[in-house]
């Protein structure tokens, strides 16, 4: 199969090249970009760490698969010792004291952390210019947003910056940027990797993604990440997913899409007509194509918005600047919370606290929280019973392509909408893949819950069928 990992795990080993050779050229690449994708280097770690790599290879000792790979990590993640901003004023200069999960399981298995990645700060946009470091920049078109709000985690696999990087994914933040550079994101099943590290966006959606440019990358990265941990209590066991278990599709018979989604007035024409296009290539195939009944775009934007800026409210009332971040000093104790928020916190930041302080407040909590829980189970219901029909759910990534930079931040309520058609399994918890196939912005690609495997599955399928 196709995988850069692969390839250079064999060029490693074959010594073609020495470890520190291959950190310091993509180094070099991360610091002459001109994407916006880099919050921080990690040269001094990433060399050194490259510096055993090749003592190991000099000595004839066998290297794991991940080891001497270099990666970024989103700027969320905490990395003990390196500088976790969040892209945020707040953070700039805060440095993590331990490292989260996920990346320490990366680490474990060789893997060589080179970059802290650009993003929304806190994860709280749809196109990464939400940002103290300034917008991130498609790969494709440097005046399009990068996508996000793991868009510079994205334009690095695209430019080869990185192999692999690790986004974080509350409502699509891996798989649209993905979409809009042409990589894969996966968002895997909630839980399947531990968020402990990751920085708390909404708890009850956030999920851990890798980002490469083959489905056999994405595999092995999700592997690695992958299981139960104690620090994590929606953490769960997970099978290992095999390269050969991938290789076969025959057992996917179905597929199904949404109607609400390809019917939407808000949906770009040729997205439409190259999604309907892949459709008919999937049923030439001999697969059953079902069409589905699902809520509308607005309806899940909604409910996604109420219950994220809700927890959001809650997780970030912990920033006041008094255990860390840059504090404001004023007249009084509460008047310098404020002034420390007012001033640190971007205006989307603020406008997603301002949000879910409302939803949550005494008077509103029964008539706007409440019914958007009742819907997500209403949402999870339709989801089970659609995948009593169909084995795989197809759908396009976004409604629309990449905006200009500038244009998302002057219509917030458009950049909510972007999210149409990938918050809606966020909601229900379920593995979604990002592949850069079937329309400008790609295809996703959905299986019920702990199915991953099947997902991947279908992936590798297409690469030959669309």
């Amino acid at each position: 199969m196709d995988s850069q990992i692969h390839k250079i795990h064999q060029q490693l080993v074959n010594k073609e090249f020495s470890c520190t050779n291959l950190v310091q050229e993509k180094l070099n690449l991360l610091k002459q970009n001109t994407h916006n994708t880099v919050n921080n280097l990690l040269d001094n770690l990433a060399l050194n760490l490259a510096a055993k790599v090749d003592a190991k290879i000099a000595n004839n000792e066998p290297i794991g698969l991940l080891e001497g790979i270099p990666f970024g990590i989103k700027d969320v993640y905490m990395v003990q010792g390196t500088f976790t901003t969040a892209s945020s004023n707040l953070l700039k200069n805060y440095k993590a004291a331990y490292t989260a999960t996920a990346i320490q399981k990366l680490l474990d298995a060789g893997a060589i952390p080179i970059v802290k990645e650009n993003c929304d700060s806190f994860g709280h946009g749809s196109s990464s210019e939400n940002t103290i470091f300034g917008a991130v920049k498609n790969v494709l078109n440097p005046d399009l947003v990068g996508g996000g709000s793991s868009g510079g985690s994205a334009v690095n696999v695209a430019k080869d910056y990185t192999v692999f990087s690790i986004g974080g994914d509350t409502g699509g933040s891996v798989r649209q940027p993905a979409g809009y550079n042409h990589v894969y994101g996966l968002k895997p099943t909630y839980g399947r990797i531990s968020r402990y590290g990751l920085m708390a966006y909404a708890s009850s959606t956030d999920c851990v993604g890798p980002i490469a440019k083959s489905v056999e990358d994405i595999r092995i990265v999700l592997n690695v990440m992958s299981g139960k941990d104690a620090k994590d209590q929606t953490s769960y066991v997970s099978e290992a997913i095999s390269e050969e278990s991938i290789l076969n599709s025959t057992d996917i018979k179905s597929v199904g899409y949404f109607k609400s989604f390809i019917e939407s007035e808000a949906i770009d024409s040729k997205i439409k007509a190259d999604f309907l296009a892949s459709i008919e290539k999937i049923k030439a195939k001999g697969i059953k194509v079902k069409e589905l009944d699902f809520f509308k775009s607005d309806i899940l934007v909604s409910t996604y918005y109420t219950l994220a800026m809700a927890e959001t409210a809650s997780n970030l009332s912990r920033l006041d600047g008094s255990n860390y971040g840059n504090r404001i000093d004023n007249k009084n104790l509460k008047e310098s919370y404020a002034i420390t928020r007012s001033e640190n916190f971007s205006e989307e930041t603020k406008r997603r606290i301002v949000g879910g302080n409302q939803v949550l407040s005494q008077g509103f909590s029964d008539e706007i929280y409440l019914k958007g829980l009742a819907l997500r189970d209403s949402i999870s219901a339709n989801f089970e019973n659609d995948f009593k029909e169909v084995d795989i759910i197809v759908s396009p990534v976004t409604p629309n392509t990449p905006p200009k930079i500038g244009s998302s931040l002057k219509d917030p309520h458009a950049m909510y909408l972007s999210d149409a058609y990938t918050v809606g399994f966020s909601l229900g918890q379920l593995p979604t893949l990002t592949i850069p196939q079937g329309t400008e912005t790609g295809l996703q690609i959905t299986a019920a819950k702990h199915n991953d495997e099947l997902v991947l599955k279908f992936a590798n399928f297409l690469k030959d069928t669309i």
